[in-house]
């Protein structure tokens, strides 16, 4: 298989993906290391694809499943310590954390994707943070940073917005 036929076959799988595949897996179903699978998700990335990676693995966003989806921009500060709050507060809203911003004073604005979508992924979120000793972004800015969250409707982004309010979470415009 030559590189163009590799990365056009991890772009086909990635496409069909129902959930997000990691690097490891994509691997050793491609008989490479993993550093040539990061290597040829950065090149495919560069040429316009939209891959997100995350903590779970590397994903497309499925469009067509979320064309009635809505995507909003929330202003939060918080501790370290209340990440997990601040987070179930979206997902239990029926909310889903696109990705964390901060502005960095150096480099400028840092993005990661997150794509929590339940419960369940934030918790094994947390404990792969705990478990590789990692700080948070938001240390970056005392607290302050950006969420994106994808939301079905209003209902649920004001619902969203009222819970964060009443933790202390959200900083109103």
């Amino acid at each position: 298989m030559t590189t163009e036929e590799r990365r056009a076959e991890v772009l086909r799988r990635l496409q069909g993906a129902v959930q997000p595949l990691t690097g490891t897996r994509l691997s050793r179903e491609m008989g490479v290391s993993r550093q040539i699978i990061v290597g040829d998700i950065s090149i495919l990335r560069a040429e316009g694809q939209k891959i997100y990676a995350t903590p779970r693995g590397y994903f497309m966003m499925q469009e067509e499943k979320h064309d009635s989806q809505q995507l909003h921009t929330l202003i939060c500060k918080h501790t370290a310590e209340d990440m997990e709050t601040e987070l179930n507060a979206i997902v239990d809203n029926g909310g889903a954390v696109m990705d964390v911003i901060v502005e960095h004073p150096v480099y400028g604005p840092l993005k990661s994707d997150l794509l929590l979508t339940s419960r369940r992924d934030i918790k094994n979120f947390i404990s792969k943070m705990k478990k590789c000793q990692a700080t948070p972004l938001l240390v970056v800015t005392g607290g302050v940073h950006l969420h994106t969250v994808r939301v079905p409707d209003e209902e649920a982004l004001s619902a969203i917005k009222d819970e964060l309010r009443s933790t202390g979470i959200l900083v109103e415009d």
